[in-house]
Protein backbone atom coordinates (compact mmCIF):
# COMPACT_ATOMS: atom_id res chain seq x y z
CA UNK A 1 0.00 0.00 0.00
CA UNK A 2 2.96 2.35 0.94
CA UNK A 3 4.19 1.71 -2.68
CA UNK A 4 1.11 2.64 -4.30
CA UNK A 5 0.40 5.67 -2.65
CA UNK A 6 3.90 7.06 -3.73
CA UNK A 7 3.48 5.94 -6.67
CA UNK A 8 0.07 7.98 -6.70
CA UNK A 9 1.83 10.75 -4.82
CA UNK A 10 4.51 11.02 -7.39
CA UNK A 11 2.10 11.50 -10.34
CA UNK A 12 1.77 15.30 -8.89
CA UNK A 13 4.89 15.93 -8.85
CA UNK A 14 6.11 14.99 -12.19
CA UNK A 15 5.74 17.85 -14.87
CA UNK A 16 3.50 15.97 -17.13
CA UNK A 17 -0.19 16.11 -16.47
CA UNK A 18 -1.76 13.11 -15.92
CA UNK A 19 -5.37 11.65 -17.01
CA UNK A 20 -7.36 10.25 -14.45
CA UNK A 21 -10.21 8.11 -15.71
CA UNK A 22 -13.47 6.97 -13.40
CA UNK A 23 -14.34 4.07 -13.09
CA UNK A 24 -17.77 2.93 -12.16
CA UNK A 25 -17.39 -0.38 -10.88
CA UNK A 26 -14.17 -3.21 -11.55
CA UNK A 27 -14.83 -4.21 -15.48
CA UNK A 28 -14.28 -0.48 -16.04
CA UNK A 29 -11.48 -0.43 -13.94
CA UNK A 30 -9.84 -3.31 -15.58
CA UNK A 31 -10.30 -1.71 -18.97
CA UNK A 32 -8.65 1.52 -17.85
CA UNK A 33 -5.45 -0.30 -16.37
CA UNK A 34 -5.20 -2.50 -19.71
CA UNK A 35 -5.41 0.70 -21.51
CA UNK A 36 -2.22 1.79 -19.43
CA UNK A 37 -3.77 4.48 -17.51
CA UNK A 38 -1.21 5.05 -14.33
CA UNK A 39 -4.41 5.52 -11.92
CA UNK A 40 -7.38 5.25 -11.47
CA UNK A 41 -10.33 7.08 -9.48
CA UNK A 42 -14.57 6.69 -8.91
CA UNK A 43 -16.83 8.83 -10.36
CA UNK A 44 -19.24 9.03 -7.41
CA UNK A 45 -22.18 9.64 -9.98
CA UNK A 46 -21.67 7.04 -12.04
CA UNK A 47 -21.25 4.16 -9.06
CA UNK A 48 -24.48 5.82 -8.14
CA UNK A 49 -25.92 5.43 -11.03
CA UNK A 50 -24.75 1.85 -11.95
CA UNK A 51 -26.44 1.16 -8.55
CA UNK A 52 -29.75 2.89 -9.26
CA UNK A 53 -29.04 5.92 -7.11
CA UNK A 54 -28.96 9.70 -7.76
CA UNK A 55 -25.86 11.70 -7.27
CA UNK A 56 -25.36 13.58 -3.39
CA UNK A 57 -24.66 10.81 -1.34
CA UNK A 58 -28.24 8.99 -1.99
CA UNK A 59 -26.43 5.77 -2.16
CA UNK A 60 -25.64 4.35 1.29
CA UNK A 61 -21.50 4.31 1.97
CA UNK A 62 -22.24 1.03 2.74
CA UNK A 63 -22.75 -0.23 -0.71
CA UNK A 64 -20.37 2.16 -2.39
CA UNK A 65 -17.84 0.12 0.08
CA UNK A 66 -18.61 -3.10 -1.63
CA UNK A 67 -18.05 -1.40 -5.19
CA UNK A 68 -14.93 0.33 -3.85
CA UNK A 69 -13.37 -2.49 -2.82
CA UNK A 70 -14.19 -4.93 -6.20
CA UNK A 71 -12.44 -2.40 -7.84
CA UNK A 72 -9.12 -2.31 -5.48
CA UNK A 73 -9.08 -5.60 -5.43
CA UNK A 74 -9.20 -5.91 -9.19
CA UNK A 75 -6.44 -3.83 -10.42
CA UNK A 76 -2.61 -3.35 -9.55
CA UNK A 77 -2.98 0.69 -10.18
CA UNK A 78 -3.41 3.04 -7.49
CA UNK A 79 -6.92 3.88 -6.88
CA UNK A 80 -8.67 7.09 -5.61
CA UNK A 81 -12.27 7.65 -4.92
CA UNK A 82 -14.38 10.44 -4.54
CA UNK A 83 -15.41 10.57 -0.90
CA UNK A 84 -17.86 13.50 -1.77
CA UNK A 85 -19.24 14.93 0.98
CA UNK A 86 -17.20 12.68 3.34
CA UNK A 87 -20.35 10.38 4.45
CA UNK A 88 -20.72 11.73 7.81
CA UNK A 89 -21.57 14.59 9.59
CA UNK A 90 -18.72 14.96 12.06
CA UNK A 91 -15.12 14.90 11.59
CA UNK A 92 -14.89 11.60 13.64
CA UNK A 93 -17.15 9.75 11.30
CA UNK A 94 -15.50 10.97 8.20
CA UNK A 95 -11.98 9.97 9.56
CA UNK A 96 -13.71 6.70 10.04
CA UNK A 97 -14.69 6.33 6.74
CA UNK A 98 -11.04 6.85 5.25
CA UNK A 99 -9.78 4.35 7.69
CA UNK A 100 -12.13 2.10 5.75
CA UNK A 101 -10.77 2.65 2.67
CA UNK A 102 -7.42 2.49 3.79
CA UNK A 103 -8.43 -1.08 4.98
CA UNK A 104 -9.92 -1.50 1.07
CA UNK A 105 -6.78 -0.61 -0.66
CA UNK A 106 -7.45 2.90 -1.73
CA UNK A 107 -4.81 5.69 -2.01
CA UNK A 108 -6.42 8.77 -2.25
CA UNK A 109 -9.87 11.18 -1.88
CA UNK A 110 -11.67 13.58 -3.26
CA UNK A 111 -13.67 15.68 -0.51
CA UNK A 112 -16.36 18.69 -1.50
CA UNK A 113 -15.91 21.90 0.16
CA UNK A 114 -19.86 22.29 -0.28
CA UNK A 115 -23.07 20.81 1.13
CA UNK A 116 -26.56 19.68 -0.01
CA UNK A 117 -29.27 20.69 1.94
CA UNK A 118 -33.07 20.44 0.72
CA UNK A 119 -31.74 19.46 -2.65
CA UNK A 120 -29.48 22.60 -2.70
CA UNK A 121 -25.88 22.76 -3.01
CA UNK A 122 -24.32 25.19 -1.02
CA UNK A 123 -20.28 26.21 -0.19
CA UNK A 124 -19.21 25.07 3.43
CA UNK A 125 -17.28 27.88 5.47
CA UNK A 126 -13.98 27.67 4.56
CA UNK A 127 -12.51 27.63 7.77
CA UNK A 128 -14.58 25.23 9.18
CA UNK A 129 -14.32 22.69 6.89
CA UNK A 130 -10.33 23.41 6.84
CA UNK A 131 -10.48 22.19 10.56
CA UNK A 132 -12.23 18.73 9.87
CA UNK A 133 -9.10 18.16 6.63
CA UNK A 134 -6.56 19.04 9.41
CA UNK A 135 -7.91 16.76 11.80
CA UNK A 136 -7.96 13.88 9.44
CA UNK A 137 -4.15 14.62 8.24
CA UNK A 138 -3.13 14.83 12.13
CA UNK A 139 -5.10 11.50 12.77
CA UNK A 140 -3.66 9.63 9.67
CA UNK A 141 -0.29 10.98 10.96
CA UNK A 142 -0.22 9.67 14.12
CA UNK A 143 -1.24 6.60 13.13
CA UNK A 144 1.11 6.48 10.09
CA UNK A 145 -1.23 5.92 7.30
CA UNK A 146 -1.01 7.41 3.96
CA UNK A 147 -3.81 8.81 1.91
CA UNK A 148 -3.57 11.97 -0.90
CA UNK A 149 -6.39 14.46 0.38
CA UNK A 150 -7.63 16.09 -2.89
CA UNK A 151 -10.29 18.76 -1.91
CA UNK A 152 -12.74 19.72 -4.20
CA UNK A 153 -13.67 23.53 -4.38
CA UNK A 154 -16.91 24.07 -5.50
CA UNK A 155 -16.39 27.93 -6.79
CA UNK A 156 -16.74 26.98 -10.50
CA UNK A 157 -19.14 24.26 -10.33
CA UNK A 158 -21.62 26.50 -8.40
CA UNK A 159 -20.72 29.72 -10.28
CA UNK A 160 -20.24 31.71 -6.79
CA UNK A 161 -20.30 35.63 -6.59
CA UNK A 162 -16.32 36.50 -6.95
CA UNK A 163 -15.77 33.16 -8.03
CA UNK A 164 -11.43 33.83 -8.73
CA UNK A 165 -11.52 35.74 -5.38
CA UNK A 166 -13.30 33.27 -3.22
CA UNK A 167 -11.49 30.70 -4.90
CA UNK A 168 -7.65 32.39 -3.91
CA UNK A 169 -9.03 32.24 -0.05
CA UNK A 170 -10.22 29.18 -0.09
CA UNK A 171 -7.02 27.33 -1.44
CA UNK A 172 -4.97 29.46 0.75
CA UNK A 173 -7.18 27.77 3.56
CA UNK A 174 -7.12 24.58 2.38
CA UNK A 175 -2.81 24.74 1.72
CA UNK A 176 -2.76 25.80 5.50
CA UNK A 177 -4.97 22.71 6.53
CA UNK A 178 -2.20 20.69 4.48
CA UNK A 179 -4.22 18.69 2.28
CA UNK A 180 -1.83 17.23 -1.00
CA UNK A 181 -3.89 18.63 -3.83
CA UNK A 182 -6.70 21.17 -4.94
CA UNK A 183 -9.56 20.17 -7.43
CA UNK A 184 -11.32 22.89 -9.09
CA UNK A 185 -14.47 20.85 -11.29
CA UNK A 186 -16.29 23.24 -14.40
CA UNK A 187 -12.96 25.69 -14.49
CA UNK A 188 -12.50 25.88 -18.13
CA UNK A 189 -10.85 29.52 -19.11
CA UNK A 190 -7.26 29.42 -19.38
CA UNK A 191 -7.07 32.49 -17.59
CA UNK A 192 -8.90 32.09 -14.34
CA UNK A 193 -6.68 28.28 -14.33
CA UNK A 194 -3.42 30.28 -14.74
CA UNK A 195 -4.22 32.29 -11.97
CA UNK A 196 -5.26 29.52 -9.81
CA UNK A 197 -1.75 28.23 -10.22
CA UNK A 198 -0.17 30.98 -9.15
CA UNK A 199 -2.20 30.94 -6.24
CA UNK A 200 -1.44 27.94 -4.73
CA UNK A 201 1.51 25.51 -4.81
CA UNK A 202 -0.53 22.16 -4.52
CA UNK A 203 -1.02 20.21 -7.59
CA UNK A 204 -4.50 21.38 -9.30
CA UNK A 205 -6.67 18.72 -11.01
CA UNK A 206 -9.28 19.83 -13.40
CA UNK A 207 -12.24 17.80 -15.05
CA UNK A 208 -12.83 17.37 -18.82
CA UNK A 209 -15.55 19.55 -19.56
CA UNK A 210 -16.46 21.65 -22.65
CA UNK A 211 -14.38 24.59 -23.77
CA UNK A 212 -11.55 23.48 -21.39
CA UNK A 213 -8.01 24.00 -23.35
CA UNK A 214 -6.48 20.78 -24.89
CA UNK A 215 -4.21 18.57 -22.81
CA UNK A 216 -1.14 19.72 -23.87
CA UNK A 217 -1.90 23.67 -23.22
CA UNK A 218 -3.10 22.27 -19.53
CA UNK A 219 0.27 20.80 -19.35
CA UNK A 220 1.98 23.93 -20.56
CA UNK A 221 0.14 26.02 -17.35
CA UNK A 222 1.31 23.41 -15.19
CA UNK A 223 -2.24 21.63 -14.53
CA UNK A 224 -0.98 18.10 -12.79
CA UNK A 225 -4.35 16.16 -13.29
CA UNK A 226 -7.29 15.69 -15.18
CA UNK A 227 -10.31 13.72 -14.10
CA UNK A 228 -12.79 12.31 -16.64
CA UNK A 229 -15.77 12.28 -14.08
CA UNK A 230 -18.81 10.82 -15.15
CA UNK A 231 -18.68 11.32 -18.92
CA UNK A 232 -17.14 7.80 -20.09
CA UNK A 233 -20.38 6.25 -18.27
CA UNK A 234 -22.42 8.44 -19.50
CA UNK A 235 -20.93 8.47 -22.84
CA UNK A 236 -20.92 4.52 -22.33
CA UNK A 237 -24.53 4.38 -21.73
CA UNK A 238 -25.59 6.40 -24.40
CA UNK A 239 -24.61 4.07 -26.50
CA UNK A 240 -26.06 1.25 -24.78
CA UNK A 241 -29.45 3.26 -24.55
CA UNK A 242 -28.84 3.74 -28.58
CA UNK A 243 -28.49 -0.06 -29.42
CA UNK A 244 -31.09 -1.41 -27.29
CA UNK A 245 -34.15 0.90 -28.60
CA UNK A 246 -32.38 -0.46 -32.03
CA UNK A 247 -33.33 -3.89 -31.21
CA UNK A 248 -37.03 -2.99 -30.72
CA UNK A 249 -37.28 -0.35 -33.50
CA UNK A 250 -35.27 -2.90 -36.39
CA UNK A 251 -37.00 -6.30 -34.68
CA UNK A 252 -33.68 -8.13 -34.89
CA UNK A 253 -29.90 -8.28 -33.24
CA UNK A 254 -28.05 -6.90 -35.82
CA UNK A 255 -27.32 -3.77 -33.87
CA UNK A 256 -25.69 -5.56 -30.90
CA UNK A 257 -23.94 -8.74 -32.65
Amino acid sequence: MATKFKTFEALHTARKLFILPNAWDAESAIIFQESNYPAVGTSSAAVAASLGYEDGEQMPFADYLVIIRRIAASVSIPVTIDLEMGYGKTKEEVYANTQRLIEAGVVGINIEDSSIANGKRTLKDAKEFAQTLEFIKKKLAAERLSLFINVRCDTYLLKVKDKEKETTQRLKVYESAGVDGIFLPFISEEQDIARALRETKLPLNVMCIPGLPDIDKLEKLGVTRLSMGPFLHNKAYARVRELAKKVLEQKNLKSIL
